[in-house]
């Protein structure tokens, strides 16, 4: 989940509005009626550095994904201090590997077991698929792709006792997940439009949200609504109805 550019977000039916955001990102052309997905979340790295977690919560911020790892042997250095830091708050916790498609998956599973333990995190742990570096130009095949993420999601399904989430984008999505992994729970980025068209669990609908509570290299956060009610949040993934 890189941030490459400084896009301002509204939330509709929320606290917070673009006034209330910086007056240097600019507005996506995405906007989330809060009425229809009241569940309001964030995914965060090393990037924002030292975070406030329970004024994170006072912000509403029901859930987040703190990024652990990437490939087979890179642990993002704020992990730990995020996972125990949000764990005193009610927000609920999942984290995320950013997956490689240069190494095996059953050494990306180990690295990202290493980091986040099955009592680190409420929801079921998510891996990131998209493209960097060079890969968008010189995409890898679906063959490879698959026998590379298969045994990443089964070794993690098998440890967490549950199926991992898919996070990608919307040409990812089509190339990669919706014909051999179109069973796992999907987590969409979409800054454009609502997803609509596609079965998605989570969205992430900006890239360049603006929150008090941190203050790292990143100005902006990654703003996220769940596909659903506050009740059948809680019904899933567990809490209580104050604390959404």
């Amino acid at each position: 989940m890189h941030l490459f550019k400084k896009i301002n977000c509204i939330l509709i039916g929320g606290i917070l509005t673009g006034a209330a955001m910086a007056a240097s990102c600019y507005y996506s052309s995405a906007t989330v009626n809060r009425t229809k997905y009241p569940v309001f979340g964030v995914d965060v790295s090393n990037y924002q550095g030292i975070i406030d977690w329970e004024r994170l919560e006072e912000q509403n911020v029901s859930f987040a994904f703190i990024k652990a790892t990437e490939g087979s042997g890179h642990v993002d250095e704020s992990v730990r201090r995020n996972l125990e830091s949000a764990a005193e708050t009610n927000i609920k916790l999942s984290a995320y590997h950013f997956f490689s498609f240069d190494s095996p998956g059953e050494t990306q599973a180990e690295n990202f077991i290493s980091a986040v333990s099955r009592s680190d995190i409420d929801m079921p742990p998510v891996v990131d698929v998209e493209y960097y570096a060079d890969k968008k130009s010189n995409k890898p095949s679906r063959e490879e792709t698959e026998t590379i993420l298969r045994p990443l999601l089964e070794d993690l399904e098998e440890y967490y006792g549950e199926k991992p989430i898919i996070y990608t984008t919307i040409p990812v999505y089509f190339r990669y997940i919706r014909e051999g992994f179109g069973d796992y729970p999907l987590w969409i980025r979409s800054v454009n439009m609502e997803p609509d068209l596609l079965e998605w669990k989570f969205w992430q609908y900006c890239d360049s949200g603006r929150l008090d509570g941190y203050k790292g290299d990143e100005e902006c956060i990654d703003f996220n609504v769940y596909n659903g009610s506050i009740e059948e949040f809680i019904e899933e993934y567990g809490g209580e109805n104050d604390a959404i």
